[in-house]
C-alpha cells in the first residue's frame, strides 16, 4: 500500500529501487522525471491464476513535471511458480509492458474486459434430445483459468448482477457483504448462446461467471443464467454463487420433449 504522505521525490526513488530494470530506462526520460512535483498511481490489472502459482499485477504511475508536462512508467509486478518473493520489473510504454508481458507469461494483458452478455446472438442450432442437452449441460472437468481483471467500479457491478436476480434462492446479503470490497472483476461467458425447446417452445440459455477479486486478496465468483424459458418467453436472470449450482438450475428449465 502506497504512503499518501509519501513526497513525489521518496516514490520515484524507491520504484527505480526495486525495479530489477530499471537501468534499461531511456536517460533522457529519467531525468526529465527527476524534475516531478506530484504524482498519482493506480492498479491497472490484476491476474490470478492459483492452479498454475502465478500472480501479477500492473500499475501506472503519472508524474507531473516541472516544466508542465507528464511521463507516466509501467511498473510489472509478478510472481512466478516457484518464486517465494514478488520480482518488480518497471517500464516506459505499456507497449513495453505487453511485449514483457507476453514474454514471461506468454500472454499480452488485457486492455479492457467486455461484458459479453451484450454481444453475440443465438445460436441457431435447437437441440431436442435430452441426453445431448445434459451432455452440453454438464460441468467439464476443472481446468486452469486465467484471470486477467479489470478495475472497473466492480463492487458496484456486483451490486448490479444480484439485485437484476430473480431466482428467490440467490446468494444473500452475506454474500452482498461480501462483494462490497471487490476492487477488480471480470465476466467470461462459460456456455452461451445455446437454444433447446422448453415446454415445447423454444428457449435460450446463457451462462456467465462474474469473478471478483476482494480486498483481503480471496477471489469469488457470481454465476449468472439467463434464459427466455418462462411461461411467457421474456428475458430472466438468476444467479447463483457456484457453477454446479447454475448449470443444475438450466438443466430443471429446460425440460426437453
Amino acid at each position: 500500500m502506497s504512503d499518501p504522505y509519501e513526497t513525489t521525490e521518496a516514490h520515484l526513488d524507491r520504484l527505480l529501487g526495486r525495479a530489477l530494470n530499471s537501468f534499461d530506462l531511456p536517460d533522457p526520460l529519467v531525468e526529465r522525471l527527476g524534475t516531478a512535483l506530484a504524482h498519482s498511481s493506480s492498479l491497472y490489472t490484476t491476474h490470478h491464476s492459483p492452479a498454475a502459482g502465478l500472480w501479477r499485477e500492473t500499475h501506472r504511475h503519472t508524474y507531473l513535471l516541472v516544466d508542465g508536462g507528464s511521463a507516466s512508467l509501467w511498473e510489472l509486478t509478478y510472481r512466478l511458480k516457484g518464486d517465494r518473493g514478488t520480482r518488480c520489473e518497471v517500464f516506459a510504454s505499456k507497449a513495453e509492458l505487453g511485449l514483457a508481458v507476453t514474454g514471461l507469461f506468454g500472454e499480452a494483458p488485457a486492455e479492457a474486459v467486455p461484458d459479453p452478455s451484450r454481444a453475440g446472438g443465438p445460436d441457431d442450432d435447437v437441440e431436442s434430445d435430452l441426453s445431448m442437452l445434459s451432455a452440453l449441460f454438464a460441468t467439464s472437468a476443472p481446468e486452469e483459468r486465467h484471470r486477467e481483471y479489470a478495475m472497473e467500479e466492480s463492487a458496484d457491478h456486483a451490486r448490479r448482477v444480484l439485485r437484476r436476480a430473480e431466482n428467490p434462492d440467490r446468494p444473500g446479503e452475506a454474500v452482498a457483504e461480501r462483494l462490497r470490497s471487490a476492487y477488480a472483476h471480470r465476466i467470461t461467458q462459460a456456455f452461451g448462446g445455446r437454444q433447446c425447446l422448453a415446454d415445447g417452445r423454444d428457449a435460450g440459455f446463457s451462462l456467465y461467471e462474474h469473478a471478483f477479486v476482494l480486498l483481503d486478496g480471496d477471489e469469488f465468483s457470481l454465476w449468472e443464467v439467463e434464459h427466455t424459458a418462462t411461461p411467457d418467453g421474456r428475458h430472466m436472470c438468476e444467479v447463483y454463487g457456484s457453477e454446479a449450482a447454475a448449470r443444475g438450475a438450466m438443466e430443471v428449465r429446460a425440460r426437453v420433449r
